[in-house]
């Protein structure tokens, strides 16, 4: 029977840039086991069963599916998501989101909001960090709301709810402390929908009109009429896109409008504050 070094070492990725990881993830899924048993028992014999459904994963893999879908989880903050093709896969990138809420409002009671909130990822970390807080996620795609709410389910995070609507639309009367979205930016012509993961992605997820910022010039039209005063708006962005949002934000009259860069230095999120003297719009 194969070792499980022989099936790592004999593992055909040439189109991944993450061949090596990529193969040990999904042989310690098949065999039930984290990635470090395979690190600490390489010479371990692999049954004919379990080398016939690595070799699937592989397969899977090698058509450019990724990982994520193939095992059905993906880690996000502190948290491992239920993941699933209608839904985007979590990035870390989207972490600068959640530690600028965490930052933007005290730790006692809250309400917050995460609009096209995918597998929950936001709300969830967002709550499982602020027990105090009320996060509520919306989303369009009735099977993203009920994958979000089986990782609720599952990671016992009572303190967040999803629904189904698209933006504001099920908001009616509602408003927030804090607001927060990672929405679709990409342009309709931009190459990289044609490359690597993002060709299994829901196009829904991802593109937002021609220059990438529809959906965003939607939020931030209509946050206002939901935003306490003094509320804050957060948005994730391209990586050139910054610089719009920013201009989108003190069109609509936000205040205090800035951008925060990510762990590889692009402008990745931008947020605006509703002046506490405007009180509440619409």
């Amino acid at each position: 029977m194969p070792t499980i070094e022989s099936l790592l070492d004999q593992a055909d990725l040439p189109d991944s840039p993450s061949a090596r990881l990529d193969a040990q993830w999904l042989l310690a899924a098949v065999l039930g086991k984290p990635v470090s048993y395979l690190r600490t028992w390489p010479e371990r014999e692999v049954s004919a069963a379990q080398a016939e459904r690595y070799a699937a994963c592989l397969a899977r893999r090698r058509r450019g599916e990724p990982v994520a879908y193939i095992l059905g989880r993906q880690g996000f903050w502190s948290l491992e998501l239920e993941v699933a093709p209608h839904t985007l896969i979590p990035r870390p990138d989207s972490e600068l989101l959640v530690e600028t809420a965490l930052q933007a409002l005290p730790r006692g009671p809250q309400r917050l909001l995460d609009l096209g909130s995918g597998s929950g990822a936001l709300a969830l970390a967002l709550a499982s960090e602020r027990p105090a807080w009320q996060v509520l996620g919306v989303d369009r795609v009735e099977e993203a709301v009920a994958l979000a709410l089986r990782n609720r389910q599952r990671l016992g995070l009572e303190n967040a709810d999803f629904r189904l609507g698209h933006w504001f639309s099920a908001l009616a009367g509602q408003r927030f402390q804090l607001i927060l979205s990672n929405p679709p930016y990409i342009r309709a012509d931009d190459v990289h929908l044609q490359r690597g993961d993002v060709r299994f992605e829901p196009a829904s997820a991802l593109v937002s009109g021609a220059d990438g910022l529809d959906d965003i010039r939607c939020i931030v039209q209509a946050a206002p009429e939901h935003l306490d005063a003094g509320g804050w708006l957060l948005l994730e962005h391209g990586y050139d896109q910054a610089e719009a949002v920013r201009a989108l934000l003190r069109a609509r009259g936000f205040v205090a409008v800035d951008s925060l860069r990510d762990l590889a230095g692009h402008e990745r999120v931008s947020r605006g504050r509703w002046p506490e003297e405007a009180g509440h719009a619409g």
